[in-house]
């Protein structure tokens, strides 16, 4: 597998999920979902910013969950609108952001990631 630093994960199947939470249970490392739809248009200008982020906080892992393609994990998580924002830190849920709003999204991480993301503006 190549590097995730850096990028958006895509998690297309309940098991790729269970897999990338498997891999941050027991690390301090934030992991940032986005819940998020392909007919979401809200989403998809929020999309590029969290790619954005991706690239300037490789000490963060960001992950990407659309509804419709793996509706199990949305429900799971009561997502009931998107894009829903969840940071989640050794398994358990720290915080939520909910619609695109850039600004508490960048607030939110840097609040969780610590002093390495603060150097990075919005």
């Amino acid at each position: 597998m190549a590097s995730e630093e850096g990028v958006v994960i895509g998690c297309h199947t309940v098991d790729q999920w269970n897999e990338q939470l498997e891999k941050h249970k027991g690390s301090q490392k934030l992991v940032v979902v986005d819940f998020t739809a392909s007919w979401c248009g809200p989403c998809r200008v929020i999309a590029p910013i969290l790619a954005d982020f991706a690239k300037k906080m490789p000490h963060v892992t960001f992950l990407k969950v659309d509804v419709d393609e793996v509706e199990k994990v949305a429900q799971d998580y009561k997502v009931e609108a998107m894009p829903t924002f969840l940071f989640i830190k050794d398994g358990e849920i720290v915080d939520k952001v909910v619609g695109a709003k850039k600004d508490e999204l960048h607030a939110c991480i840097v609040k969780h990631a610590g002093a390495a993301a603060a150097t990075v503006s919005a």
